[in-house]
């Protein structure tokens, strides 16, 4: 039976003009789609080999509740994190929440009143500017005494190095470093440019921690950040290392003292790592890592896939489209609401989960202006999977990332597309 793609792409509701140019740039993009192949490839084995090491069985799968003492698939778990990713020890746990949560876990586990923290990569996530008490907040870190200062990026979205030299005084305890742009038109970090910054600010100060924000990176490369000096990396379950499986979570690996900070913050002074219920999530836990090189690959395919078709059309990318990946996120820059709405009403639409729902921008918790979110996922928020997003404000930027598979990125991409088609925004004339 032959395979009618133009009949089923109509079905959805692709015209033929997006599909055409959609299908012309996929071609184009081959031979980086086997290099994606090869990194998901080696990021694979290294999981692989991770959890042989750890001898992960079906008795880690088993439910814990209460307080979890001796949790095997908890404690396995977070061995196999830390080989994975080359430090001494890992927390990777259903009790933190999200991102934003494990960031500021570890914040808040190692630094006390009279430390400062610096960010020598400009303004960090928006979520973060409340648990840093840039806007004031309840429990934020200003409240306990501690000072926040930050190194504007140089107009090329790189390092200060000389303002970054000078910001770091005695009161500097910890280093924050975001790799991925967040809601800003800047480059993400290449591992590469992470370590040469570490190594930097090592030379200044060799005692200060220096934290990797890893949300969005995780198997990008075949290096992560605690390859090249980070004392601590941290992310979501509920993005890349999740794989789509896990269904809440967040991650902090790194030095042993740092990480057990960190546990004592979690749960409470005296108790540490050895309290903490999986409560019968561990198989998902597992099942997602394994998963999650090859699904971030998918990731990564649908946010090249994006950049060269917008690019296409006119309109500034970021990354663009001939440029390496150092995320998952791919920023589109439409200049109007308009756009952003369009944009995201057709990655909305293409969901295999609430797929007639209409998104509309609103007042987010943690966020100083509107913002729209589409994702119609399987785990609530989880923005590896096919998601697209973007704050209400200039510059009007859209950022879509994830993806659990790349035939369901090229989808949502090209009814992104026809979304702007149909109200508009985008004529035919542009194909040309």
């Amino acid at each position: 039976m032959e395979i009618n793609f133009e009949t089923m792409y109509q079905d959805l509701g692709i015209s033929k003009e997006v599909m055409d140019v959609g299908n012309k740039i996929e071609q184009e993009l081959l031979p980086r789609f086997q290099a994606f192949d090869k990194t998901a490839e080696y990021n694979q084995l290294k999981v692989l080999r991770a959890m042989q090491k750890n001898r992960v069985s079906d008795g880690c799968f088993n439910y814990a509740s209460g307080y979890g003492y001796n949790d095997q698939g908890r404690d396995t778990l977070e061995q196999v994190y830390a080989d994975t990713f080359h430090t001494e020890s890992a927390l990777v746990r259903p009790q933190i929440t999200c991102g934003t949560h494990a960031l500021a876990l570890a914040l808040a586990a190692n630094l006390r009143p009279g430390d400062e923290l610096l960010s020598p990569v400009g303004k960090p996530y928006d979520t973060l500017e409340e648990v840093i008490g840039i806007r004031p907040s309840k429990g934020s870190l200003a409240e306990y005494g501690i000072t926040y200062r930050q190194v504007e990026l140089l107009e090329d979205g790189y390092f200060d190095y000389p303002a970054i030299e000078k910001a770091i005084n005695e009161k500097t305890k910890l280093v924050t470093i975001q790799r991925s742009k967040g809601y800003q038109t800047r480059p993400s970090y290449s591992v590469g440019k992470i370590g040469e910054l570490i190594a930097f600010v090592k030379k200044i100060k060799p005692d200060v921690i220096c934290m990797v924000d890893n949300c969005y990176g995780e198997f990008v490369e075949t290096i992560e950040p605690s390859d090249v000096g980070a004392d601590m990396i941290v992310g979501s379950l509920i993005k890349n290392p999740g794989g789509g499986l896990a269904p809440i979570g967040g991650y902090v690996a790194g030095h042993s003292e740092l990480i057990e900070n960190c546990a004592y913050r979690l749960t409470s002074p005296g108790l540490g790592k050895e309290v903490g219920a999986s409560l019968g999530v561990m198989q998902s836990f597992y099942q997602g890592f394994f998963l999650a090189p090859t699904v971030v690959c998918s990731a990564l395919k649908g946010a090249v896939f994006a950049a060269n078709l917008y690019e296409r059309l006119g309109y500034g990318v970021i990354p663009n489209g001939a440029e390496s990946r150092h995320d998952i996120i791919q920023a589109v820059e439409l200049g109007t609401p308009e756009g952003v709405i369009s944009f995201c009403k057709g990655v909305q639409a293409a969901a295999p989960v609430d797929s007639f729902v209409t998104p509309e921008p609103w007042a987010m918790p943690g966020y100083d202006s509107d913002v729209i979110m589409a994702a119609g996922a399987f785990v609530q928020g989880s923005s590896i999977e096919l998601s697209a997003d973007g704050p209400i404000k200039p510059p009007y930027a859209v950022y879509f990332q994830g993806g659990l598979t790349w035939p369901h990125a090229k989808l949502g991409i090209l009814q992104s597309l026809q979304h702007l088609v149909d109200t508009g925004v985008v004529t035919k004339e542009a194909f040309d």
